[in-house]
């Protein structure tokens, strides 16, 4: 299948503004793209790239006085096959883990596994080892969160989600990271590209969404914590500790945000788009 996706953000400054744009697919499915992501500015300016500690890809440039946009726009590949599922995968022992694994078992900025660890014990210890305990976790998290736009708070943490039961999808995410921690299960924030496809519209306008892999018998899998459901069509746009690691964009100085449109559809293969009438 294939799937379109980009954005349209508009930001407005008074003074000329660095910043690092993080909205870009992650190296590894670049081979999937049907032709390079457009990336364009309004008014034109000069940018360059780099990939950041974790490998994600990062623009950088910097906006001039008044009304800044940024656009991208890119089609790409994909199997439309769900999200994979794996019963019964093991969890490893700490000895056992990759290096580069353990900095996923660490507390972070949004996860403060420190505030979480006996509430995560206390909740999930009699769990199996393994996917059944993540899946517990995760279930646990989609039951205690209520999802709300207006609940959105930039400083919220995961033991902040615990307490209020409110948020959005970071905070769903940065909890059931959080417990996992605590629980000696490496896990790790993503953001990316999450588009209602092949499934009955939601009457919530498109975002870009965050979810977790976890780290289990060798390998990372999905897990999404607000809406626990495989999924068909992620694009995940970075990967890190928490949401501090993957901000979409980073700006050196004051702005406002004027407006921002994401669009991720499924379309054939003229590039139109195809209605998801029949999925309820």
């Amino acid at each position: 299948m294939l799937i379109r996706y980009g954005y349209e953000i508009t930001i407005e400054c008074e003074n000329p503004l660095p910043l690092v744009n993080q909205m870009s697919v992650r190296p590894e499915r670049k081979i999937d793209l049907r032709g390079a992501e457009e990336f364009s500015t309004n008014p034109s300016v000069p940018y360059s790239t780099y990939l950041d500690f974790y490998g994600n890809y990062c623009i950088r440039l910097t906006a001039p006085p008044g009304r800044f946009t940024m656009r991208s726009d890119a089609t790409i590949g994909d199997s439309g096959l769900p999200d994979p599922v794996g019963h019964g995968a093991h969890q490893m022992a700490i000895e056992e883990l990759p290096d580069d694994v353990l900095i996923y078992l660490m507390a972070s900025r949004y996860c403060d596994t420190d505030l979480l660890t006996a509430a995560a014990w206390d909740l999930f210890d009699l769990l199996p080892k393994g996917w059944e305990r993540v899946q517990g976790i995760v279930d646990w998290v989609n039951n205690h969160i209520t999802f709300n736009y207006q609940d959105a708070d930039s400083t919220r943490t995961a033991h902040g989600a615990f307490e209020q039961k409110k948020g959005v999808c970071r905070d769903f995410a940065h909890l059931a990271i959080s417990f996992c921690r605590a629980m000696n299960i490496p896990a790790r924030y993503i953001n990316g590209h999450l588009g209602d496809i092949r499934i009955k519209p939601p009457a919530d306008p498109m975002d870009f969404a965050a979810w977790m892999q976890v780290y289990l018998a060798g390998r990372w899998w999905t897990f999404d914590p607000r809406n626990n459901a495989a999924r068909v069509g992620r694009i995940v746009i970075g990967h890190g500790r928490d949401a501090a690691d993957v901000a979409l964009l980073s700006s050196f100085g004051g702005h406002r945000l004027e407006a921002f449109t994401v669009w991720t559809d499924e379309v054939d293969e003229a590039g139109n788009k195809i209605e998801q009438t029949n999925y309820v």
